[in-house]
């Protein structure tokens, strides 16, 4: 599997958007939307981007005993409502921040020209200051591919490949992203087809 290193070469997929085709049988990627942060050929890595979680910001942070409760009762409602997501099913007790390049850290990891990665608490207790990124959706999970799988997945008409779209990445209306993502490529949600062609 494709794995983030600082100065590693940019994948084909690398910043696009996989959008699951209806005939997606794998229940934990229907109707979803996937940006690629890592691929190569050992494999690919993303993260899902509208499956909400049913953990809040708030819960995360006293998991992690950076506030008590008392301080998670008086955080600031912005930093209340951030959005947790359910990033994909591998590894889904760890956590992952998708930011904007306005903030950095020594852990933070460019997977596009505007957007990093950071997996680790520093970013957490930025965002649980006020003083995070401009632009964050934090993720439980990821989706992760092995050698050769996802390009296989694509060929057999799995997945729709575009260029992301960094407004639809932040974007917080999850519940109606899948048809967005489409809408911005010009295609409607019928026009696709369940199987796979061949010429």
């Amino acid at each position: 599997m494709a794995t983030f290193q600082k100065n590693r070469e940019r994948g084909m997929l690398d910043g696009q958007f996989l959008i699951a085709m209806p005939g997606m049988v794998d229940s934990n990627f229907a109707r979803t939307v996937i940006f690629v942060c890592a691929h190569s050929d050992d494999g690919a890595m993303g993260f899902i981007l509208n499956r909400p979680q049913q953990l809040t910001f708030p819960d995360v942070l006293l998991h992690l005993e950076i506030v008590d409760r008392l301080q998670a009762i008086r955080l600031p409602e912005r930093t209340r409502a951030f959005q947790i997501q359910t990033g994909g099913p591998v590894e889904t007790g760890r956590g992952f921040v998708l930011h904007s390049d306005d903030y950095l850290s020594e852990s933070s990891i460019p997977v596009s020209d505007d957007i990093c990665l950071t997996a680790t608490l520093d970013i957490v207790r930025a965002i649980s200051r006020g003083t995070g990124p401009s632009r964050a959706m934090m993720m439980l999970g990821y989706a992760g591919w092995g050698a050769g799988q996802l390009e296989a997945e694509i060929a057999n008409n799995g997945w729709l490949t575009c260029a992301a779209n960094e407004d639809l990445i932040f974007d917080r209306d999850l519940g109606d992203k899948y048809d967005r993502t489409l809408a911005a490529m010009g295609v409607a949600p019928a026009m696709l087809s369940m199987t796979a062609g061949h010429a």
